[in-house]
């Protein structure tokens, strides 16, 4: 990826938007308004962020600028046309760039400033995941909108075991699964769950640690703690930087990125927490009870 030419020293500019991942490294400005915002809901931005869809803002090439870390980028083809870049030292998700279109797409949750703009539709919805429901009114296609006249970068659903809810992956190398149900699903709106998925919030679910096997590809796992945090921390694909379940052995859990999962785990979030630091542009139209801080919860299964 020839990232390093388009670093510039960040005195020179007055930065709109700037954007960094979780552990710091990877930073980046864009100084303009975006021209358009999107939610994703196809399985390959679930797995790859995690979260139950992706939000990405995108906009003409000329006026962002990589200001450190371009180094630690990892990138996966993801399809024939496309490639995902994440932070191959803590997994957060980071601007793809695409110098032939002369476009940028960023993760919405990464960054910080005005975008000039708000979500603008759902796409890839005829993919999303069977727990989800919209409920915001914005415009939905079940792949591209048809003027895009856009190829479909979907994969196939997978089926698991009775009482075994499989995941993966976004590159597949990665498989694992989970024996009985979950204690708890729930929506993180913190500032850290943001930049580690790149979305408008985690969502995770709950197992007992003693429920998760890998069944492929383990030694690829890649883990990191963030400094200074009791619990925080990622852990995902070192090949594709799709989000994986992190083991907290602390409290005897597993915290499921609901994103990585085949299929319905048979559990609805009870909670959205941390909304005193959501995302400006994302609106909560769910229902489900909203709390400011960390919301309550058995002792067992502890903050994600």
């Amino acid at each position: 990826m020839d990232t390093d030419t388009w670093i510039r020293p960040p005195e020179i500019y007055s930065a709109r938007i700037n954007g960094a991942c979780v552990c710091g490294a990877v930073r980046w400005s864009y100084d303009r308004a975006a021209t358009s915002m999107l939610h994703c809901h196809c399985s390959i931005c679930r797995k790859h962020h995690g979260t139950l869809f992706a939000t990405v803002v995108a906009g003409p090439l000329t006026t962002f600028h990589w200001r450190a870390g371009t180094e630690r980028i990892g990138t996966w083809q993801s399809s024939r046309q496309g490639r995902r870049s994440f932070c191959s030292t803590c997994g957060s998700k980071v601007p793809g760039v695409n110098h032939e279109a002369r476009q940028v797409c960023m993760p919405a949750g990464a960054l910080e400033g005005e975008f000039g703009i708000r979500p603008q539709m759902h796409l890839f919805v005829g993919s999303k995941a069977g727990n989800h429901e919209i409920h915001d009114g914005l415009p939905q296609h079940q792949a591209y909108p048809p003027e895009w006249d856009a190829g479909a970068l979907d994969t196939p659903r997978r089926e698991s075991r009775p009482g075994v809810t499989s995941g993966s992956c976004a590159c597949g190398h990665m498989r694992f699964e989970l024996e009985g149900r979950p204690s708890r699903m729930h929506h993180c709106h913190c500032e850290r769950c943001r930049r580690a998925r790149g979305g408008a919030h985690a969502t995770n679910v709950i197992y007992p640690i003693e429920a998760l096997r890998y069944t492929q590809g383990e030694s690829a796992l890649a883990n990191f703690d963030l400094p200074g945090a009791e619990f925080f921390g990622t852990s995902f694909c070192g090949l594709c930087g799709g989000a994986m379940p992190r083991r907290s052995p602390a409290r005897g859990v597993v915290v499921v990125p609901v994103g990585a999962l085949d299929e319905d785990p048979g559990i609805h979030a009870v909670a959205h927490q941390f909304v005193a630091s959501k995302a400006s542009w994302y609106e909560i139209h769910d229902g489900v009870p909203q709390f400011a801080e960390a919301a309550p919860r058995p002792s067992a299964t502890g903050a994600a």
